[in-house]
Formats: C-alpha cells, sequence, structure tokens
C-alpha cells in the first residue's frame, strides 16, 4: 500500500510541477489605446512642471477672505478658488495654471477687478 501511494503522491507531483513550469513559459501580450501613452506623458508633465496661481486678495480676517472669495466667484467662475492660511493672513489664491501663459491670461482678465493681483509659484508639498 505504501508502495502505491509514494507512486501516486510522486505522479501528481510531477504534473502538478510540470503544470507550473509550462505557466511560467506562457508570453503575455497587452494592447492598449494609444491615448493611454499620451495620458501617462501628460500626466508626467504637469507633475515636473512648476503650478501658478493667482493671489488676489489677503487679510487677517477670515469672514473678509470668505466675502472676497465669494465676490470672485460672482465674477469668475471659470477657475478654482481656495483660501490658504499663511500665518498671519489668510490668502485667496485662484487657479491652478500648468504654464505661465495661461496665468497671465488670467491675470490680465482679473486685474479689472483686482488691481493688486499677483501670479506666483507655490511651494509644492513633498509627498
Amino acid at each position: 500500500m505504501n508502495k502505491k501511494l509514494k507512486h501516486i503522491s510522486t505522479t501528481i507531483l510531477t504534473m502538478i510541477l510540470s503544470f507550473t513550469l509550462n505557466a511560467q513559459q506562457a508570453e503575455v501580450n497587452v494592447e492598449q489605446d494609444s491615448d493611454i501613452d499620451k495620458l501617462l506623458e501628460y500626466k508626467k508633465d504637469t507633475k515636473t512642471n512648476k503650478v501658478y496661481k493667482i493671489q488676489v486678495f489677503q487679510s487677517v480676517d477670515p469672514d473678509k477672505a470668505e466675502r472676497e472669495k465669494s465676490n470672485f466667484l460672482n465674477l469668475y467662475e471659470e477657475w478654482p478658488v481656495e483660501i490658504v492660511w499663511n500665518t498671519p493672513n489668510y490668502k485667496v489664491w485662484v487657479g491652478n495654471f500648468t504654464t505661465r501663459l495661461e496665468a497671465d491670461r488670467a491675470l490680465a482678465k482679473i486685474k479689472k477687478e483686482y488691481m493688486y493681483a499677483i501670479i506666483f509659484q507655490p511651494k509644492l508639498e513633498k509627498k
């Protein structure tokens, strides 16, 4: 009985190993849309490029900053707006511009209502 059991065990083990070895020799071909490569390049470019923002207001009073944010959004809906606290001021920042040219074009529009608006590059947080 032991010889039969050993023979069956050896046969099963041999079959499993041969299936495993054959599976490792398989070839995989991946087909993907060419737009995926473009998106990956774009994402890589936006990570390495600096981001430009426009500061339109600053105050030590958070309520004034909130009101100014609302006023800005009533005038210009096309850009994201955020309030950032940078000791001791609350600052209203606009946009996430990927190029200086894009930020300059936005600034030209914004300067009509916010004559002291400035373009700057915030320090990017390291992740």
